[in-house]
């Protein structure tokens, strides 16, 4: 079955309807479409669904479920950031996605710009990229937790910007360690991994999330994996999907 769980529209940071994403994802030949915004997170509405829209939410994709029955299975899904204090109940999947740390009380996002990634590290961290690392990898760990979330999202977020080793090295001991411990107590969780294709569709990375050594470790591990376009328009639905297929 051809599926992608993971999906955005203009409810939060999308560019497209649910409606557009759908005939999207049915021009394409999927069985199966997730629309998963972001969760309102009170710190920052920058990117995220407003508080106001949720019901809207629901409804417009439980309008559309029925609309398109017979010709695809459509999903009511959420991205939920940890920090988030809404609920995931009425929604058919919640996605485990860290997109923020906090830091003298304020919370930084790191799915942003390369600039600000690397303010966050100098100002937060002292430059020190590991310890930003099993920062964010000992929160993702939380999600082990959180018997209402389905899937991880984009595991090794905090490697955006790091194609090359351009900002820390992934072989680094504390790196890896701090990776694979969270790995390694959401497998215990039972918790999927999603290999995420959303970066290289954007031009940020060669490799989905996670990376492949980690992708190796989890799976030898018993980790199960789902793929995963993170799509934010109808381009990028499914992105890449067949040549990552053979990864499951």
């Amino acid at each position: 079955m051809m599926r992608d769980l993971h999906t955005h529209t203009i409810y939060s940071d999308g560019k497209n309807t649910p409606e557009e994403m759908i005939l999207a994802a049915i021009e394409k030949g999927l069985d199966e479409i997730g629309i998963s915004d972001h969760v309102y997170t009170f710190f920052d509405e920058s990117y995220c669904m407003q508080k106001d829209k949720i019901e809207t939410y629901k409804r417009e994709i439980a309008a559309l479920k029925e609309k398109y029955k017979g010709k695809i299975t459509v999903k009511c899904g959420i991205e939920y950031d940890l920090f988030s204090k809404e609920s995931t109940e009425d929604f058919d999947y919640a996605i485990g996605s860290l997109h923020y740390l906090k830091c003298g009380g304020k919370y930084y996002p790191l799915d942003c710009r390369k600039e600000d990634f690397v303010a966050l590290a100098e100002g937060c961290f002292g430059s020190d990229y590991y310890a930003l690392a099993e920062a964010y990898f000992s929160l993702v760990s939380a999600y082990a937790t959180r018997a209402d979330i389905g899937f991880i999202g984009h595991f090794d977020l905090i490697a955006k910007y790091n194609e090359g080793g351009a900002l820390f090295d992934e072989k680094h001991p504390r790196y890896l360690a701090a990776a694979k411990n969270a790995a390694d107590e959401l497998i215990a969780a039972g918790k999927p991994f999603e290999i995420n294709t959303g970066a290289i569709a954007r031009g940020y990375r060669s490799a989905p999330y996670p990376a492949p050594a980690l992708y190796v470790y989890m799976k030898e591990r018993g980790a199960a994996f789902l793929l995963s376009s993170d799509a934010h328009s109808t381009e990028t639905i499914a992105y890449d999907f067949e040549k990552y297929q053979g990864l499951l």
